[in-house]
């Protein structure tokens, strides 16, 4: 198996979360499906222990500061990318606004309020 780190399905859907989780915190008009992404977050798991991965893999990836790290800049530089601003409320509001339309792995995991 190749290193979590390196899992394609599983860093996308962790980087999605931490996207979805910024702009429900930055923007007041959004607000997170905590019940979606607790569901979500179990069927990731449910797909890595599939893949062969150990719940020890699992946790020692989920608990590795350089590897969340690697997921909060990647989610930062894509939330840049569109034009998020920190500070910037209406930035996030906008990003989740379009992540929500386009029916993303992001905007699954939002709500507009």
């Amino acid at each position: 198996l190749e290193p979590l780190s390196s899992e394609r399905y599983v860093n996308d859907r962790l980087i999605a979360a931490r996207i979805a989780d910024q702009i429900r915190r930055n923007c007041p008009t959004i607000e997170g499906r905590i019940v979606f992404a607790f569901q979500q977050a179990r069927a990731l798991q449910r797909y890595a222990l599939d893949k062969g991965y150990s719940k020890d893999q699992i946790d020692a990836f989920l608990d590795s500061k350089p590897d969340r790290k690697r997921i909060y800049a990647v989610a930062e530089d894509y939330m840049a990318s569109k034009g998020v601003r920190e500070g910037d409320e209406a930035s996030y509001c906008k990003l989740g606004q379009a992540e929500i339309a386009a029916n993303s792995v992001t905007g699954s995991l939002l709500v507009a309020k």
